[in-house]
């Protein structure tokens, strides 16, 4: 499923004393299959992007298009629930979203709601168990038993169990330490992968960012300040310093290691791995030279 937004305006609280302008003619295009990454600021605009996606929101100006959906300011609009059902929403610490006396009946709400029957909606909560790497005879217990990890990963099943088109990822490891963080992001990789799913993550993680996407668009001051590939937005390091935004660990690690021994290599690599490959290669050329 296709998304794009075209100029699109949004104000908080409109024509009241209290109006704020939060996003300004932003346009992004996000092809089905993408992976995308939106970082800046908090304050730049990224969560108020985030919401256009599903249509939580809806533009004070500009047009946001979700699949055959288009959504225009200052029209009504109606038939949004196929969209809602279609784009899956992963909010910060979604453990918090948690609430039915089993874990079963918590992945099974959303479909349910959707109008898929109580059979089918128990068999994808079992295979969004599995996805999520969570055993099946957890299904009859309370989430509210769970560790912290286990609960975040059945909210998560209860939105794959919605089978989405695109899945927003807003800060998934809030909170989670370096291991758990890994874990989670490499298990949305594989289901980006595996299920062909459009995946927009929004992150402070430089290192994220760098990782899995393959588009990044950089948020400022409500407006979108730069977009490109991993590759094209982090070979220009010091520009993002001068937008007060970090690079990630291993761009910082190149950058002192080419200014200590002067070794200049032929561009900025985004992975520690590929970065060892390329300096043993670098060595191992100068040894035989």
């Amino acid at each position: 499923m296709d998304i794009s937004l075209q100029q699109v305006e949004y104000r908080y609280q409109a024509n009241t004393p209290f109006e704020r302008l939060a996003i300004e003619d932003v346009s992004i295009d996000i092809p089905a299959g993408t992976y995308m990454a939106i970082i800046g600021h908090t304050g730049s605009g990224k969560s108020t992007v985030l919401q256009h996606l599903n249509a939580l929101l809806q533009p004070s100006k500009g047009t946001v298009k979700i699949g055959s959906h288009e959504i225009k300011s200052g029209q009504k609009n109606k038939h949004l629930k196929p969209v809602r059902q279609k784009v899956g929403i992963v909010f910060q610490f979604p453990e918090h979203q948690l609430f039915e006396e089993t874990v079963e009946k918590d992945i099974i709400f959303g479909p349910m709601n959707f109008g898929v029957s109580e059979t089918e909606a128990k068999e994808r909560a079992r295979l969004a168990l599995k996805q999520v790497g969570l055993a099946e005879e957890i299904l009859h217990k309370s989430p509210f038993d769970l560790s912290g990890g286990q609960m975040r990963r059945v909210a998560i099943a209860g939105v794959l169990a919605m089978e989405p088109d695109v899945i927003v990822l807003d800060e998934p490891t809030a909170g989670l330490d370096p291991r758990g963080r890994k874990e989670i992001m490499d298990m949305f990789f594989e289901l980006h992968k595996e299920r062909k799913l459009s995946t927009i993550l929004v992150t402070h993680s430089m290192e994220d960012a760098a990782r899995y996407a393959d588009q990044i668009v950089i948020m400022q001051q409500g407006r979108v300040a730069k977009k490109g590939t991993p590759e094209e937005i982090f070979s220009a390091p010091a520009e993002l310093v001068q937008m007060g935004l970090d690079v990630p660990e291993v761009v910082r690690f190149q950058l002192k290691l080419e200014k200590q021994t002067g070794m200049k290599l032929d561009k900025f690599y985004l992975t520690i791995e590929e970065l060892s490959s390329k300096v043993a290669e670098v060595l191992s050329r100068g040894v035989h030279s």
